[in-house]
């Protein structure tokens, strides 16, 4: 548990103290503050757990995924507002192919209120989706690797940070997708093939980080997993925290940015604006964020934390209170600022450490190193990668 220290003279507080002095998460100011009556913290008691999970009896048979075999209505929950169709089902039922998925829906045997829809479509709460029967595709046959195979399936074993039968943590690589898109032909999922058991089961993607983000990356190696992990992700379950090297110095240090956000959609490409509550598409999002180190005045070492997962969610929030991430080709339009020298113009932005129960007991708990852009960032501006994370103790909700 961490000390909490109250100063009573005008001295320069030490490191350590400055380190535990009290979190600013409810200081009143803005928007992007925290609201009183927080949970304990769960971080600073977990930080000297092991990496990999506890020790726990498996199962006797893990149970699969229950596939429905006769037409169902579903009602879309809280947690699952602002979905995408084809999101909705993975996460449903973990192991379905993407052709299939796009097979049911583009038959207009899926439908939304009794609409058909579109795989990109978004989802609100309390929607009524006609769900048809749906049956999982036979397995491909796991044969010998080809030459290129094989050194696909290398690429991944040096990305990973942890694995075991059920789970792998994957350190993704900045600039390597993770699904496929338009003119994405290599990406995480596609990599995936080559690593089908003797049954013919691909690992499964359970969450996803954008293509210029690196780090920790959650799949799971069977149904029985990807069932447990992806609702783990839907009821917030799974802690997540990032790193960021921000424009400026947000004040407070520590807060909370609250707002919706909705997406706009052009022909090239997407971006997530600040929306008001009850806009069409809308979504509450709520991060959490902590100054860990400065340089100056003019750049900062942000840890973020995201109680929701909306899409670009921390890279808008730092935006919307004037501290957008250093090389965001997106969000990052601050008028007359120029880049220190020696930092590369690519995307700072982390996906430091993943924490979640582990599917047959325990926890997994995975942290992904710099990556070597941003560890050349951190060398030329002096920060310590080693530093306290003040993060662990901000609140879980």
């Amino acid at each position: 548990m961490s000390r909490r220290i109250k100063r009573t003279n005008p001295k320069p507080r030490s490191r350590d103290e400055r380190r535990d002095a009290h979190p600013a998460w409810e200081r009143p100011r803005g928007e992007h503050k925290t609201r009183p009556g927080g949970k304990p913290p769960r971080f600073a008691s977990e930080r000297a757990e092991k990496r990999a999970p506890q020790a726990a009896p498996a199962p006797a048979k893990p149970a699969e995924v229950l596939l429905p075999t006769k037409v169902q209505t579903v009602t879309v929950t809280a947690d699952e507002n602002n979905m995408r169709v084809d999101r909705f089902l993975e996460a449903r039922f973990p192991g379905l192919s993407f052709s299939h998925i796009q097979r049911v829906v583009r038959k207009g045997e899926l439908r939304v209120d009794g609409k058909r829809v579109d795989s990109k479509d978004r989802l609100e709460e309390g929607q009524s989706v006609r769900i048809p029967p749906l049956k999982l595709e036979a397995p491909k046959v796991a044969g010998a690797l080809s030459e290129a195979a094989q050194k696909t399936l290398q690429t991944l074993k040096e990305m990973m940070l942890y694995e075991d039968d059920d789970v792998l943590v994957l350190n993704k690589p900045a600039g390597l997708a993770v699904q496929g898109g338009s003119g994405t032909t290599r990406h995480i999922d596609q990599m995936l093939e080559v690593m089908r058991d003797a049954k013919g089961q691909k690992p499964r993607l359970v969450h996803r980080i954008d293509k210029e983000t690196s780090g920790c990356l959650l799949v799971a190696k069977t149904r029985f997993a990807a069932t447990h992990l992806t609702g783990a992700f839907r009821h917030r379950s799974a802690r997540k925290i990032y790193w960021a090297l921000v424009a400026g110095v947000p004040k407070p240090k520590q807060g909370r940015i609250s707002t919706f956000l909705a997406k706009d959609e052009g022909e090239d490409d997407t971006i997530m604006r600040i929306a008001a509550h009850g806009d069409e598409g809308a979504s509450h999002a709520v991060t959490y964020y902590a100054v860990v180190e400065t340089a100056g005045s003019k750049l900062a070492w942000v840890s973020l934390k995201p109680v929701t997962g909306r899409t670009h969610q921390l890279r808008a929030h730092m935006a919307h209170i004037g501290h957008a991430i250093i090389g965001d080709p997106k969000y990052f339009n601050k008028e007359n600022w120029e880049l220190p020298g020696g930092l590369q113009n690519r995307l700072h932005l982390l996906a430091r450490r993943i924490v979640i129960p582990h599917p047959r007991g325990g926890v997994i708990d995975a942290s992904a190193p710099l990556p070597p852009h941003m560890q050349q960032s951190w060398n030329l501006l002096g920060l310590d990668a080693t530093r306290f994370d003040p993060i662990e103790n901000a609140p879980e909700e």
